[in-house]
């Protein structure tokens, strides 16, 4: 399995916007069948050049599936959010492959 992150510097002036955007982003990509779910997250630490940052991660079955996206979705959709919020957010991806995944169980 492969995580599709997305880390994204949203300016604070258009903050509650952009948080309106995401949410209905999010299922657009999940629609192109390219994913098998999404997370999104707050990043915790204050950024020194302000703003509020969040995380969008994707998880895709293969790389086959992130790289078809990258071919047949990718600039479409990132372009939906630069046309709307241009200079007020500053976004990053990143891959990452899982090795492994570990849960805990409790007993009931």
């Amino acid at each position: 399995m492969i995580i599709y992150n997305v880390t994204i510097n949203v300016d604070e002036s258009i903050h509650q916007e952009w948080i309106n955007w995401i949410q209905i982003h999010i299922p657009k990509v999940l629609a192109t069948g390219k994913f098998t779910e999404a997370k999104l997250t707050k990043v915790l630490i204050e950024e020194e050049m302000g703003g509020v940052t969040y995380s969008v991660q994707y998880r895709a079955k293969s790389r086959a599936d992130l790289d078809s996206y990258y071919k047949h979705d990718a600039d479409k959709l990132r372009n939906d959010g630069q046309s709307k919020f241009a200079d007020k957010i500053l976004a990053f991806r990143t891959e990452l492959e899982i090795i492994d995944e570990y849960t805990v169980k409790f007993n009931s």
